[in-house]
């Protein structure tokens, strides 16, 4: 029997409760000159500012403070520090580290565990019943031994019994139903119990505590009538508020548990489940009028999984730990569908769990041998500030070799932190992969390559932020921007960075990132109004920022205000509205914003608010009013609500908030300070705005004056050229008044020609293959202008087919090739080398045909054919900058300079040896030699093993 507290340790305990309190408040909030206030009754939430972080903080510290080990459910439940107190009266289990017991998995083999042929998540998963049905699939992580384990056909028959539940409540075949279930093997039942009754699962966020249940509820009205659904999976305390529901949301008719629907009599009946079916529902808010819910079929998630797989070389040795919430795009498809398909170990725990004590994450990656993992950026910052060194010991990473980091803004600072610290217990800092996603495209549209560790690109700050120029600068250069590297598009996906015209820009150049592929979702859920801003033409709008440098993507920013708060989009104007409307406060005259914390890598909602009080009392029953709003409307309180004297806000002229700037002034501690009058800030700033409005149209307006002009002199230029070659009587002066033509066209457009290697050039006797590559229709024009030597041109047949490119170029002795007659390649490959003998030099397109997409296509190995059976030296040429120049399917030219490469000639004789006389290795050798020049000097990206679908 436990012994009742004396009084003297009951004052101990109170007193240790209230100084831990007092500490946490004074850092949350270090600027406010009055000493915090609290009572035993004091909610956390409404009263004390405190959100979910900083609830599991304040436990945390608790726990150390006392050396005891509080129930999980502590963390959800206390909502007051009389309940901490009595949540501590009753803990008897001393802190203690977790500790490693011993896992022994008899499954995991070398066997290919791949649905490859499977079209929906369905057919994967009886796939997988049928090739290795007992074979684990989930492992719910527990700080003791071994938890509860899920085998593929246990998933499967909890799912079939799910699935005759609904189909006992009448569900119709595509009906959405709601999921919202916390993490455990219920949730996976009623996931694929849904698809199995034909239906189409949306997972919502549950409840952090179920007291807030209806609260909750109500918050999530909109997507339920957004989507029509008459069912709702849930946990049993939700029946309470059923009732209510129903009266706010018309079509709803039952709010069922997973017992409930599994003790049904009824036999499951199998429904008919296609690719282009949709398989869930992802909504990307919840708290507006007007919710986003991303429409997904199982084609796009296979299709998004299986080049996500490719990208990190997914198979079923593999163990992915996840921490990540299951209504979320990342932990659903990322990590636990992923892991389905590639017969994967999925080890999963609740959010709750790692945020309670995070060193469950790094020790269940240790205790299963955990391959992948991801975590928003959030995750690896909240492990280096919340674990101390004693809670590291013997920790083992060294099975981790994917990490990825997404699903919010990548710090520099958080990975180089994370791997400096953590390399210690064997994390390999190339195993950091920063990923970019986002749910209109499944979840995953970008990954760097595969063991290559972060790429950080540092930037000249000043030029950014005004041009959206990304001018690389020396790492060490001071107030400079660094932005992490999210690698290359995955496998049949494109992306663009474009300006405000929709007009595709050249690298390095900010603007807003655009995509498409096979993953894309075809829309947002009966919502048309949204759905006209997503869409441009066939390509999506990210509403991100970003630009390119060398084939990848860096992401700078969101285009819109939107506050990402712990997984969740916050809309700013949807609080500002709502807090102005607290008396005290003055109407209109509230900024939200997020602003970054330097020391956690994360950003904090602020709300600042004007007030004409100048009393300290009443400052604080206003910032409780504003608390107990913003949890009430947004699911937790700000991090700091600052209320300031009049005139304070910034406004434009026109009357909008000007978040930004008054984010700087928070951030400056310019907030309440005289230092001018409003009426000559707003002046200011609305000067400054229209500055650098006026400067974004000028260079819109330039643009297009380029493009015009550009067009122009090509206009004048061309028919010169074409009369030229076509009724010019000596080849020689053709050739020489299409070079002349081409350096003036040029000259006059003010592009920079830059060749090195010209010494590398042979004689003009001397016969050779120029193989280049192919990135613009410019690239002709380029060759003309920088070679001194004549050369024939291999085209496409299809240029033959019309007198207006047939004449001239036949003229200058280009060669038509059909490209898809493998019938006649042996007799042109003999013409070819008869030219070639008889002292001619050719120039290859070794790619064959160029796409917008930047990065190096594989090379035709016909160049190098010829060049193995004539003797004859390949002569490897780098063309950079055409691409951003004039992009393929575009007609909108912009400045650029270009870079011509020429390297030093290739000799078969040299390499005849290594290949051992045989033509067809001798060929590969001199293409991939070749390759690697044009490679290292290109610029892009390498795409021998991506399919880059042709435009």
């Amino acid at each position: 029997m436990k012994k009742p507290f004396s009084a003297n340790h009951e004052a101990d305990m109170l007193n240790g409760l209230f100084e831990v309190v007092h500490t946490l408040l004074t850092e949350l909030h270090p600027n406010t000159d009055v000493a915090p206030q609290f009572y035993l009754d004091s909610r956390f939430d409404k009263d004390l500012g405190l959100d979910s972080l900083a609830r599991v903080e304040l436990i945390s510290r608790v726990e150390n403070r006392f050396n005891l080990a509080l129930p999980e459910r502590s963390f959800a439940e206390a909502e007051t520090l009389r309940d901490l107190l009595r949540v501590l009266h009753t803990a008897e289990s001393p802190l203690t580290p977790l500790t490693e017991t011993e896992f022994i998995s008899s499954d995991l083999d070398e066997s290919n565990g791949e649905a490859a042929q499977a079209s929906t998540l369905l057919e994967v998963l009886d796939w997988h019943v049928t090739h290795h049905g007992d074979r684990h699939h989930i492992q719910i992580y527990q700080d003791q031994g071994n938890g509860e384990h899920v085998s593929y056909w246990e998933l499967k028959q909890g799912a079939c019994k799910v699935a005759a539940g609904l189909q006992q409540a009448g569900i119709e075949k595509s009906e959405p139903v709601v999921i919202m279930l916390p993490t455990g093997v219920d949730y996976f039942y009623s996931f694929f119990g849904i698809l199995l009754a034909g239906g189409v699962p949306v997972p919502i966020y549950p409840p952090a505590r179920p007291s807030q249940l209806e609260d909750h509820m109500r918050r999530h009205v909109h997507i339920i009538n957004n989507c029509l659904a008459r069912i709702i999976i849930t946990e049993s305390q939700a029946k309470s508020v059923s009732q209510l529901l129903k009266a706010l949301v018309p079509d709803l008719q039952f709010i069922k548990s997973v017992d409930e629907l599994m003790e049904t009599e009824q036999d499951f009946l199998p429904s008919a489940i296609k690719r282009s079916d949709i398989a869930f529902i992802q909504y990307t808010s919840g708290s507006t009028g007007n919710p986003k819910g991303v429409v997904l079929t199982h084609g796009n998630l296979l299709s998004n999984i299986r080049a996500m797989g490719k990208a990190v070389n997914v198979g079923p040795t593999d163990v992915f730990v996840s921490w990540l919430p299951l209504y979320h795009d990342m932990g659903l498809i990322g990590a636990w569908l992923g892991s389905l398909y590639y017969a994967a170990l999925f080890v999963v725990m609740s959010p709750m769990s790692f945020l309670a004590r995070p060193e469950r994450w790094l020790r269940a990656i240790q205790h299963y041998k955990g391959t992948l993992s991801a975590s928003p950026n959030f995750g690896y910052e909240y492990c280096l500030h919340r674990l101390q060194t004693e809670q590291l010991q013997s920790l083992d990473l060294s099975s981790w070799r994917a990490a990825f980091n997404g699903a919010e803004a990548v710090s520099p600072q958080t990975i180089k932190k994370f791997s400096e610290r953590f390399e210690q217990h064997g994390f390999n800092s190339h195993a950091m992969m920063p990923v970019y996603g986002l749910a209109e495209s499944s979840v995953g549209l970008a990954f760097p390559p595969l063991n290559r560790g972060p790429l950080i690109d540092v930037i000249e700050r000043k030029r950014f932020m005004q041009n959206g120029v990304a001018n690389p600068i020396d790492p060490d250069t001071p107030n400079s921007l660094k932005f992490p590297s999210s690698g290359v598009p995955l496998q049949g996906h494109q992306i663009r960075i474009v300006d405000r015209a929709n007009h595709e820009l050249p690298e390095r150049q900010e603007g807003r990132l655009q995509f498409k592929g096979p993953s894309s979702t075809s829309g947002y859920y009966r919502n048309p109004k949204k759905n006209q801003s997503l869409f441009v033409d066939d390509w999506l709008d990210s509403g991100d920022l970003a630009y390119m440098a060398n084939g990848e993507v860096y992401i700078t920013g969101r285009s819109k205000d939107i506050i990402i708060r712990a997984g969740r989009n916050i809309y700013p104007h949807e609080l500002e509205e709502a807090v102005g409307s607290i008396p005290g406060i003055r109407k209109g005259r509230v900024a939200v914003f997020a602003s970054s914390d330097n020391q956690t890598a994360t950003e904090r909602l602020i709300i600042l608010a004007e007030t004409r009080s100048d009393d300290e009392n009443i400052k604080q029953q206003l910032q409780t009013s504003v608390n107990t709003l913003a949890t009430d409307l947004i699911g937790s309180p700000a991090d700091e609500v600052v209320l300031a004297p009049l005139n304070s806000v910034l406004k434009t002229s026109s009357g909008k908030i000007r978040r930004t700037a008054n984010r700087e002034a928070y951030e400056n501690g310019n907030i309440g300070k005289s230092v001018s009058s409003v009426p000559m800030q707003i002046f200011r700033l609305s000067f400054l705005g229209l500055f650098a409005e006026s400067k974004r149209v000028f260079r819109y307006a330039n643009n297009w004056l380029f493009a015009a002009y550009a067009w122009g002199c090509y206009a004048v230029l061309a028919p010169i050229v074409w009369i030229s070659a076509s009724v010019l009587p000596v080849f020689s002066w053709r050739w020489s008044i299409m070079r002349k033509c081409s350096r003036l066209l040029a000259k006059l457009t003010r592009v920079s020609l830059h060749v090195n290697g010209m010494e590398n050039l042979p004689s003009a006797e001397q016969p050779i293959i120029l193989v280049a590559n192919h990135s613009s229709l410019l690239d002709s024009y380029v060759l003309v202008s920088v070679l001194p030597n004549h050369f024939h041109f291999i085209a496409k047949q299809e240029l033959s087919k019309h007198f207006v490119t047939r004449i001239p170029l036949k003229n200058i002795h280009t060669e038509f090739v059909d490209r898809y007659d493998t019938d006649k390649s042996v007799a042109v490959t003999k013409e070819f080398a008869n030219l070639i003998q008889s002292g001619e030099s050719l120039m290859f397109f070794a790619e064959g045909t160029f796409t917008r997409l930047p990065g190096l296509m594989p090379f035709h190995l016909g160049a190098f054919s010829i060049a193995a059976q004539t003797n004859v030296a390949v002569l490897p040429i780098s063309i950079r900058g055409t691409r951003n120049i004039l992009r393929s399917d575009s007609w909108f030219p912009r400045h650029g300079s270009i870079h011509v490469d020429i390297g030093e000639p290739i000799y078969p004789t040299e390499m005849a040896e290594q290949a051992k006389q045989d033509n067809w290795a001798l060929a590969l050798k001199l293409r991939d030699k070749s390759r690697a020049f044009i490679l290292r000097h290109c610029g892009e990206a390498d795409l021998l093993n991506q399919n880059v679908p042709l435009e």
